[in-house]
C-alpha cells in the first residue's frame, strides 16, 4: 500500500498482482469505509491484477479542504487507474462508488471492460438533502466514533462483524464524511445508463431497504443482471464475502470469455 500524491491531493492506493498479463478489476469505495472492505472479497479473488484506493478523506487519504462532487471522484478513479497503468479494468463501486464509476465511465468509456454497482443509485433520492444534511449533523453531534457504531448497526444484519466495521467508519475523519456526504445530496448520471455498451451487473445485500428494488429496476432498464445477497445488508462484500466473491468471479469470468 501507498500514498501517492494524484490528481491535486494524496490518495492511498493498494495493488495486489495476480501477473503481468492478467486482466484488471478496480474496486471505488461506499462513504466513511476504506480499501480494506474489500478484504474478504479480493481473498477470493483469482486471475485477476486489483486495484483498490481510498476514496478522498477517507482511510489513509488526504482530507479536502471544503466540499467534493463526484466529477472530482471521478477524476480521481481514473487518475488511480493511470498512475497504476491500467489502461482497461473492470470497475466495482459500492454505493458511493456507484456514482463515482458512472461518472468516470461518461467520461471514458473506453477504460472500461465492465461495470459491478453494488447498493448504490445513480441519482439521489429525492430526500437526499435532508436525509444527508441530518446525518451530518449526527456525525457532528455524536462523533464520528457515535456514528460509527449507528451507522454499523444500520448497514449490518447481524452484530457479528458490527464492531470491526465501526472501527473502519470511526478512522474517516469527519471533514471527509461531510465533504463526501455533501456529494450523495444531488447527483445524477441516470443518463449514463442507458449508454453502458460493456457488460453490468447490479449487486445488493436484500436486507438493504429499497436499495434491491432500485438496482433491480436499473438493472432491467439497462438489459443487465441482479443478484441478491441474502443475509447482507449495505456492504455484502464486507458481511458476506464468500457469496459477493462468488457472484463478482462469475462475472469477471463472462468478462474475460467476452474479451
Amino acid at each position: 500500500m501507498t500514498l501517492q500524491a494524484i490528481n491535486g491531493t494524496r490518495l492511498k492506493t493498494r495493488i495486489d498482482r495476480a501477473g503481468d498479463d492478467a486482466p484488471w478489476v478496480v474496486f471505488s469505495n461506499s462513504l466513511v469505509t476504506d480499501l480494506s472492505v474489500w478484504d474478504g472479497v479480493v481473498a477470493r479473488l483469482s486471475g485477476w491484477n486489483v486495484l483498490r484506493y481510498d476514496q478522498r478523506g477517507h482511510g489513509g487519504s488526504e482530507v479536502p479542504d471544503g466540499a467534493v462532487d463526484f466529477e472530482l471522484l471521478s477524476e480521481d478513479l481514473l487518475a488511480v487507474m493511470d498512475h497504476a497503468g491500467v489502461s482497461r479494468a473492470v470497475c466495482v463501486g459500492l454505493s458511493m462508488g456507484v456514482p463515482t464509476t458512472l461518472a468516470a465511465y461518461a467520461k471514458a468509456p473506453e477504460r472500461f471492460a465492465g461495470l459491478v454497482f453494488m447498493d448504490g443509485m445513480a441519482k439521489s433520492a429525492p430526500a437526499a438533502v435532508e436525509t444527508w444534511g441530518a446525518r451530518i449533523d449526527e456525525g457532528r453531534r455524536l462523533g464520528m466514533d457515535g456514528y460509527a457504531k449507528v451507522t454499523a448497526e444500520r448497514w449490518l444484519t447481524t452484530p457479528d462483524r458490527a464492531e470491526a466495521l465501526a472501527a473502519m467508519i470511526a478512522a474517516t475523519p469527519f471533514e471527509g464524511f461531510k465533504a463526501c456526504a455533501t456529494a450523495l445530496q444531488g447527483y445524477d448520471y441516470a443518463a449514463v445508463l442507458p449508454g453502458i455498451a460493456v457488460p453490468a451487473l447490479l449487486v445488493a445485500g436484500l436486507s438493504d431497504g429499497k436499495i434491491p428494488e432500485t438496482m433491480r429496476g436499473i438493472a432491467d432498464s439497462i438489459g443487465a443482471r441482479f443478484e441478491g445477497v441474502e443475509g447482507a445488508g449495505h456492504v455484502p462484500c464486507f458481511e458476506q464475502p464468500d457469496a459477493t466473491a462468488a457472484l463478482l468471479s462469475a462475472f469477471l469470468a463472462e468478462v474475460e470469455a467476452a474479451a
